[in-house]
């Protein structure tokens, strides 16, 4: 019999725990049968949120005696909890007995474990972090989220290959454009290692739009936006706090007085697929990509969907086999350069 999917949880990573990841894992195994769950951590407070028959055979449990705190200095995480339930998690993608991690615990650490213990793919300087925000084409996919603060014009464009080929991946785009974020369209603007990346990239068979700016991310103008994690993290947080913001604006327009109250009423459908359609929960999961492994980084304060969407993540990174496509793609590109 083929053995599942299988996708070990830091039942232990985020806000919330196993208070999450628990009822997430039982929601997603009711339905996708192709997929088995390991959940890791502590087993007295993982088996608090389990039913009395344990989640099935398709669900186990992977003890672990230690957790990493959310503000835990990556480098102390690293060297002094070997026994974490973020570190067992990857343990278990290196040893072959998982096909993916997911963790909705601190990034640092967990970047910092992922690149220790299962090194990066052959050619790739530094991994990144990938996810998808809502555009008006529906989503755009954006890299480095956080993971590199300073790139030089090479790993921007390792972070376009990446990209490119998780976008066609997870999304069936034959050649999915990119763009590179800068700070105009033109030329002559932007830092040295933009403009060298954008050389780089001009020169590529990658299917290279040219310059974006911050606009362009939720636009839809292309289908990858490549910038350096300083940049990538700044635009992703600013862009949770505008949907806030607006999240509290029309909440507090709509109590102002009864008229507005009814008004309020009468557009409640709109406003339902209005939230639908930019609900950040459909788009947890970010992909670090660049290592010999999966691993999907779920937001911190995840509920049961999200993390639910997390683990749906890293199901298609297994399924379209993004790590040995990423890995080809690197490798030929630098070919390509070589031999021109």
């Amino acid at each position: 019999m083929k053995r599942p999917i299988t996708i070990a949880l830091d039942a232990m990573g985020g806000d919330f725990g196993p208070q999450v990841v628990v009822p997430a894992a039982l929601d997603y195994l009711k339905r996708d049968p192709e997929v088995a769950l390991i959940l890791v951590g502590r087993e007295e407070s993982i088996r608090q949120y389990l039913p009395g028959s344990g989640g099935g055979d398709r669900l186990g449990v992977r003890a672990a005696s230690q957790e990493v705190a959310m503000d835990e200095l990556p480098s102390r995480a690293l060297r002094g909890k070997k026994d974490s339930s973020l570190r067992v998690a990857i343990d278990l993608v290196k040893s072959g007995d998982a096909d993916a991690c997911v963790s909705a615990g601190n990034t640092g650490a967990l970047m910092a474990i992922a690149r220790f213990v299962l090194k990066t793919l052959p050619h790739v300087d530094r991994p990144a972090i990938m996810t998808a925000i809502p555009s008006l084409r529906g989503h755009t996919h954006m890299l480095d989220l956080g993971a590199n603060i300073d790139c030089a014009a090479e790993h921007l464009f390792q972070f376009a290959v990446m990209g490119s080929e998780m976008a066609s991946a997870v999304d069936g785009t034959a050649r999915p454009s990119i763009g590179l974020l800068n700070i105009g369209q033109e030329e002559i603007k932007g830092n040295e290692q933009v403009k060298k990346a954008h050389d780089l990239l001009s020169a590529s068979d990658l299917n290279y739009f040219g310059y974006v700016e911050g606009d362009d991310i939720y636009k839809g103008s292309v289908d990858v936006v490549v910038c350096d994690g300083f940049v990538g993290n700044v635009a992703l947080k600013s862009s949770e706090g505008v949907a806030k913001l607006l999240s509290h604006a029309l909440r507090q327009e709509f109590q102002r007085n009864w008229w507005a109250k009814l008004a309020g009423l009468i557009s409640l459908p709109v406003l339902r697929g209005f939230r639908r359609a930019f609900d950040p929960r459909r788009y947890n999961g970010a992909g670090l990509l660049g290592l010999r492994g999966i691993v999907v980084k779920s937001h911190g304060g995840a509920d049961v969907l999200a993390f639910e969407n997390a683990i749906g993540i890293a199901k298609k990174s297994i399924r379209t086999d993004v790590q040995n496509r990423i890995a080809r793609q690197v490798a030929a590109h630098l070919e390509k350069r070589a031999t021109a």
